[in-house]
């Protein structure tokens, strides 16, 4: 059966909150000084985590690129390594292959770009897009369910932070949330931390 069809049906009020969050991120996204402050952010979660591995994503239309950010990181010690999302098949679990700014990558599942490098490796931290998010740290995805069925999958022992990037613009208290909804550890804007960071 087709993932599309297999799923239950999306609530028009939701479609139309991710309709209108996509073109609130979309803006912001085209602002440098959004997405330098970002990138900064980014670089402060890192440090404040210090984590030698970290799963990111390749960016989408209007998502924060990241690989700026990760790239210095990376470039800042030889024991750090990042990975990048591979969709093995549609509406599976996500697994994370090695990549370096220099990793040859292919065009994959949901025409999204993914690493060659072959090695698998569990990430002990993942920044994870949103499209919108909550002050509660719930998070709005495209609606794939891709995230939630990795985290659920993760093996226990191993589960990473996740942190989820997003612009101060896609902050809503319009999120309904469903029984498998988890939240994320800590979303990151241009303009800080949700919740603070301890200084």
């Amino acid at each position: 059966m087709d993932a599309s069809i297999a799923r239950p049906p999306i609530p028009a009020a939701k479609k139309a909150l991710r309709r209108m969050l996509l073109e609130s991120r979309l803006q912001a996204a085209s602002e440098p000084a959004k997405n330098a402050a970002l990138a900064r952010r980014m670089l402060d979660a890192l440090k404040h985590y210090a984590v030698p591995s970290v799963g990111f994503y390749w960016p989408l239309a209007g998502e924060f690129d990241a690989r700026g950010a990760i790239a210095i990181w990376l470039a800042a010690s030889p024991h750090h390594e990042a990975s990048l999302p591979i969709v093995k098949e549609r509406g599976m679990a996500l697994e994370f292959h090695v990549w370096t700014p220099a990793t040859p990558m292919k065009i994959g599942h949901h025409k999204i770009a993914e690493p060659t490098s072959g090695r698998v490796v569990l990430p002990e931290l993942l920044f994870v897009p949103c499209v919108g998010f909550d002050s509660d740290g719930y998070r709005l995805g495209y609606g794939g369910g891709y995230y939630d069925r990795t985290l659920a999958g993760w093996p226990a022992a191993h589960k990473p932070i996740t942190v989820g990037i997003a612009y101060e613009a896609c902050r809503t208290d319009a999120l309904e949330r469903e029984p498998h909804d988890i939240p994320l550890d800590l979303i990151v804007t241009e303009a800080g931390f949700h919740p603070a960071l301890p200084v």
